[in-house]
């Protein structure tokens, strides 16, 4: 029996990436949903960032999974949390700095979130939470760090890329690596072993 086709409901170009390199082919959708509504619920209901992030990697891979019947749909999200505040991406540089000198010299948390679905049942979900400490660097660094990294820093959450120079802003990692980079990769290849999808 032909194994289902995998489909990444995201636009992420590292989510993509890191698939891509563990030797699967997904076929990539992206999600087209309002994230802002979720978010709100879930804070009015108490939840944690992890159960918020669920919620919108399980809303992302719904929409996708509803038009490509048979396939597994992979959604996924990512939320920062430091000191009880959640972190969107930031929407521009200057919203990037403002955002980089709150979590400058302070611990955060990167609620990552996956969620399979197959015709419109879960059939598989993931939750990983590393933190990272910024150290406490100086704000000629930070303006020469933003400068170089240009607009790339408005791809992710934490307006840094560990993979790359964001690195330098970290006294400490504490976690797995890909979940920093936005997918709980090794639980998701588990259980594609275990479904068929991957040789065992």
């Amino acid at each position: 029996m032909k194994p289902p086709e995998l489909v990444l409901a995201s636009a992420s170009p590292t989510r993509a990436r890191l698939l891509t390199e563990a030797g699967l082919k997904p076929t990539i959708e992206p999600a087209d949903i309002d994230e802002a509504p979720i978010k709100a619920a879930c804070k009015a209901d108490g939840a944690d960032a992890g159960t918020c992030a669920l919620k919108l990697a399980e809303a992302k891979a719904q929409r996708v999974a509803s038009r490509m019947p048979g396939a597994l749909v992979l959604g996924a999200d990512q939320i920062l949390v430091c000191n009880g505040q959640w972190f969107d991406k930031p929407a521009d540089r200057t919203a990037a700095r403002s955002q980089l000198i709150v979590l400058r010299g302070q611990r955060h948390v990167l609620a990552t979130a996956a969620v399979l679905v197959r015709n419109g049942a879960v059939v598989w979900h993931a939750l990983e939470q590393p933190a990272l400490t910024m150290r406490r660097f100086s704000d000629e660094f930070l303006d020469a760090y933003l400068a170089a990294a240009g607009d790339a820093v408005l791809a992710s959450v934490g307006a840094y890329q560990i993979e790359g120079s964001g690195i330098q802003l970290m006294a400490a990692v504490d976690g797995d690596h890909f979940a920093i980079l936005g997918l709980p990769l090794l639980p998701l290849l588990d259980f594609l072993r275990e479904s068929g999808v991957l040789a065992p």
